[in-house]
């Protein structure tokens, strides 16, 4: 299990719990005041909306993500990411667990 170690965060212990337990997550308030959220998606084909723009990295296992206005489903494999301008959505489809980092802004 990788680790990553992070200073003078804050952690709200509340998680986020979207489409019945399919999506969890936690918001992170990094030291210069940047949000991030942490969170796993189980198994599921989800649309998720955007207010500020996101970047969605990929920590462990996979994923098919379709952006508004395309047709083309891509492929996120850990290790990479992938960008969702702001007012906007994607599609995201997933046969395993995807686990995430989603930095907004």
């Amino acid at each position: 299990m990788a680790v990553n170690m992070i200073s003078n965060i804050s952690i709200e212990t509340q998680a986020n719990v979207y489409f019945e337990g399919k999506c969890i997550s936690y918001n992170v308030t990094l030291s210069d005041g940047k949000k991030i959220s942490v969170g796993v998606i189980l198994p599921a084909e989800l649309t998720f909306g955007t207010k500020s723009p996101e970047i969605m990295q990929c920590t462990n296992g996979s994923c098919e993500y379709k952006l508004a206005g395309s047709s083309e489903w891509l492929y996120c494999n850990k290790g990479e990411q992938f960008t969702i301008e702001r007012n906007s959505s994607f599609d995201i489809r997933v046969k395993e667990q995807f686990h995430y980092i989603c930095q907004y802004g």
